[in-house]
């Protein structure tokens, strides 16, 4: 299944996840299984994040910070649960037990 989701492009280009486990470092067309890492003042929710389209209003698309987030296109598979989110919150998440980068769409 296709799907969204935002990343941070770090200066070298290199993608990374907002918040948790930031420190992973994302390749293209390489299939990641979900880590489970419970993380304070967010929601124990292990799996991958995404969206049905680019639309995430309550994240900063430019946040103070400085770094660079960026939409791509990812394909998901393994067990998949849709998560239903308020508007604000982009609607529709899909919580992904695998998840592959297919391209940075900006």
């Amino acid at each position: 299944m296709i799907a969204y989701k935002l990343f941070t492009q770090r200066k070298d280009g290199s993608l990374g996840a907002l918040f948790i486990n930031r420190t992973q470092r994302l390749e293209l067309n390489t299939w990641y299984v979900a880590e489970d890492h419970p993380t304070k003042g967010y929601a124990h929710r292990p799996g991958w994040h995404c969206t049905k389209g680019m639309v995430a209003p309550h994240i900063k698309k430019e946040p103070k910070s400085g770094e660079e987030r960026v939409w791509c296109k990812v394909k998901v598979g393994g067990d998949i649960t849709p998560f239903e989110r308020p508007e604000i919150q982009g609607g529709t998440w899909f919580i992904c037990e695998r998840m592959q980068v297919l391209e940075v769409i900006g």
